[in-house]
Parts: structure tokens; sequence; C-alpha cells
């Protein structure tokens, strides 16, 4: 296989793992996150992940058994004298807008981690101790005459 044609096969695996990214943003910025849906969405993320890095395993190991030096530099000098130095800078610009893009989920998911925190901390205050137990079950039976379970 042709290095050009290994660097296809990694964008097409790049472009999936963007896609699915992109997905996990839309799920992430919906006012009710689906839990379900981002679990499946993580599954997935990881299953691409995984393969990007067999990918990019195997093209470091064939240039580094061709003689290039490891790292840009020989991989850009590899895909200079392959012709496919265009190939190459694309594959780097998709790279890095998938890394910005998984950085934005990580901060949107903190954001809900710490406005969920936010939320139970009140809850914990409001009812003067602690509100639930570590089983998820409410430790007082009601608030006055309002019981806290359906």
């Amino acid at each position: 296989m042709s290095l050009a044609q290994h660097l296809e096969r990694e964008q097409q695996h790049l472009d999936a793992f963007i896609a699915l990214l992109e997905a996990e943003r839309a799920s992430l910025s919906q006012g009710e996150v689906d839990g379900e849906r981002l679990s499946t969405q993580a599954q997935q993320k990881q299953h691409h992940m995984e393969r990007l890095e067999t990918l990019e395993t195997q093209r470091r190991n064939v240039l580094k058994k061709l003689g290039y030096s490891q790292g840009r530099q020989g991989a850009e000098a590899a895909a200079r004298e392959a012709h496919c130095l265009d190939a190459w800078h694309a594959f780097l610009s998709r790279a890095l807008h998938a890394k910005q893009l998984n950085q934005l989920n990580g901060v949107l998911i903190g954001s809900r981690m710490n406005q969920n925190q936010r939320i139970l901390d009140f809850l914990n205050n409001a009812a003067g101790k602690a509100l639930y137990g570590p089983n998820g079950q409410s430790r007082r039976r009601g608030f006055g005459e309002v019981a806290s379970r359906a």
C-alpha cells in the first residue's frame, strides 16, 4: 500500500471520528442530555481512537523501516517524496480540528458536571443535610407535608 493510500484510509477514519465528535457536541448542547446516547458515542469514540492509533503506528513503522526519521519532519519528507504532501497537510489540518473538537467536548462535559454538582450542593444545603444517600435514595421521608417519593 502506498503512503497516499494509507493517508487516504487514515483520513476516512479521521473524518468518521470528527463526525462523531460533532454529534457528541450536539448531544451535549441539548437542554436535556440523553445519557444513553452519550454512552454509545463514548464507546464509538474509543473504537475510532483505537483504530486511528493502529493506523498511525503502522504508518510510523513503515516510515521507520524505509529510513525516515521519526516525527513530523520524517513524515513530511516521506510525503514529499511520495508526491502526497498535500494529502499529508490536509490530514494534519483535520487532526488538529479533531483535537480541538475533542477539547471543546471535554469543556462541555466539565461544565455539565459542575452544573450538576452545584444543583446537588444547593439541594443538600436547602435540606439542611445530605438529601440523598449513596444509593441515590432520599434520606428524608418528606418535606413537611410533601412526600419526597412519588
